[in-house]
């Protein structure tokens, strides 16, 4: 028995609904995976504060007053940030997006204080880029 085909709001006649991507249900799960990458992020600002010793971490210590204090904002903006993506609550992707901005921001304007690499810099832009298109894409889909 063959499936019906059906048609969609531009005309487009599908088969299958089953082949269909399901761009809300993408976009949420690109917003757990970045949410937990940003958690992760948070952790590490507070291993620093705490002054565990680790390869590749500066002692909270030896930090000028500028690094120390984007450390500190970024320890609570970053977990913030992740939760409410991790929810893919609105107000979670406004925190995130705040925490990108204010990171790139940072690079851009005190690289050496910061410490970001452009190859940092350039993957938060895309991740930004990925969110902002699949969000467009699900608020195109069909309910």
């Amino acid at each position: 028995m063959s499936e019906p085909v059906r048609q969609g709001r531009t005309g487009e006649t599908s088969a299958s609904p089953a082949r269909r991507i399901a761009w809300d249900r993408v976009l949420v799960w690109f917003m757990r995976l970045v949410a937990a990458a940003w958690i992760a992020k948070g952790l590490l600002s507070w291993l620093v504060i705490l002054g565990v010793q680790a390869p590749g971490i500066a002692p909270m210590s030896t930090l000028s007053t500028p690094a120390q204090a984007m450390v500190v904002v970024f320890a609570v903006l970053d977990p913030v940030a992740g939760v409410g993506l991790w929810l893919t609550s609105t107000w979670g992707g406004v925190m995130w997006l705040l925490a990108v901005m204010v990171h790139v921001l940072l690079a851009v304007l005190r690289p050496d204080e910061a410490r970001i690499g452009l190859e940092v810099t350039g993957a938060e832009m895309a991740l930004v880029l990925t969110y902002v298109g699949l969000s467009w894409l699900a608020s195109r889909e069909e309910t």
